[in-house]
C-alpha cells in the first residue's frame, strides 16, 4: 500500500524540481489531482493520479487585485451587503482582458480599498497586495478620481464656476476640481482627495439634488470595457501585471 504523502513532494518528484518551487506550481494553480486542480500544497495523495500542467510557469504566487463594479446599496467595506459579498467565480466578467487565471487562492484575504458611498455604483477596489494598499492609501490625495454625478435641481448663478472651485466641506475650503456637464442631467467631476458624503454636499449647496453617483476611474485604471460595453455591476475583473493607477 502507498504511504500518504504531501502533494508538494509528489510534485517535486515529478517536475524535477524542489519543494519550494513545488509549492509555487501548487498555489499558481498548474497541478492536477484526477483530473481537479488542486491549490493546497499540503494536501495528502497516495494513487492519486498527479500531473503538472503542461503550460506551467516556474515562480512564486502573485497576490491577486480586483477590480469590481460595485452597484448601488452595497456598502464598500462592512456588512451583509459589503462589496466582498459580490466578489466570486460566478461573478468574474466574462470580458476580462487580463488573461490572469481564475484561482480559488484570489478570494481569500481581500482587502477593500478606495471608499465609495453606498448608495454611489462604480469602481471598486479589493487587493492582496501590499503595494496596491500602500499606492491607495499613502498617495491618496494624488490619485484622481472620476464620477458621473446624476442631478437634478436648478444650477444657482455662477455654480458651476464654485463646484470647481470655491466651496468647503466638512469645515475645509475644498482644493480645485474639474466638474462639467456631460448632458442635461449629468455632472462629470474629475476630483482629488475626496471624502464620504462630500458630492452630495457640494451639489446641494449650488442648487442640485443628488440622484445618483457613479465612479468611472481611479487614477489611469477605469472600470474596464468590452466588446458589449462597459462591464456590468456586480462584476468584477481582474487587475493585469502592468496596470498602474
Amino acid at each position: 500500500m502507498t504511504l500518504p504523502v504531501r502533494l508538494a513532494q509528489r510534485v517535486a518528484e515529478i517536475a524535477e524540481c524542489s519543494r519550494s518551487e513545488a509549492e509555487d506550481f501548487i498555489r499558481n494553480g498548474w497541478v492536477w489531482v484526477d483530473g481537479q486542480v488542486v491549490e493546497t500544497p499540503q494536501m495528502r495523495v497516495t494513487e492519486e493520479v498527479v500531473s503538472l500542467d503542461a503550460d506551467a510557469v516556474k515562480g512564486p504566487a502573485e497576490p491577486a487585485t480586483l477590480l469590481f463594479h460595485k452597484p448601488a446599496g452595497f456598502d464598500a467595506f462592512n456588512g451583509i451587503q459589503s462589496a466582498a459579498m459580490g466578489i466570486s467565480p460566478e461573478t468574474h466578467w466574462a470580458h476580462d482582458p487580463s488573461g490572469v487565471r481564475l484561482l480559488q487562492r484570489h478570494f481569500e484575504r481581500l482587502t477593500p480599498l478606495v471608499p465609495l458611498d453606498a448608495e454611489a455604483s462604480g469602481l471598486m477596489v479589493l487587493s492582496q497586495d501590499g503595494r496596491i494598499w500602500r499606492r491607495l492609501t499613502e498617495d491618496a490625495e494624488q490619485i484622481e478620481h472620476e464620477y458621473v454625478v446624476q442631478v437634478s435641481g436648478s444650477l444657482v448663478p455662477y455654480g458651476l464656476h464654485r463646484l470647481n472651485h470655491g466651496l468647503s466641506f466638512a469645515g475645509r475650503v475644498l482644493p480645485p476640481c474639474k466638474v462639467s456637464w456631460q448632458n442635461e442631467t449629468h455632472l462629470r467631476f474629475a476630483i482629488k482627495a475626496i471624502q464620504p458624503g462630500q458630492l452630495r454636499a457640494v451639489c446641494q449647496q449650488v442648487g442640485l439634488e443628488v440622484l445618483a453617483i457613479r465612479r468611472l476611474r481611479i487614477g489611469k485604471v477605469a472600470v474596464g470595457k468590452g466588446p458589449e460595453g462597459t462591464m456590468p455591476p456586480g462584476q468584477w475583473r481582474y487587475m493585469p501585471v502592468g496596470e498602474r493607477f
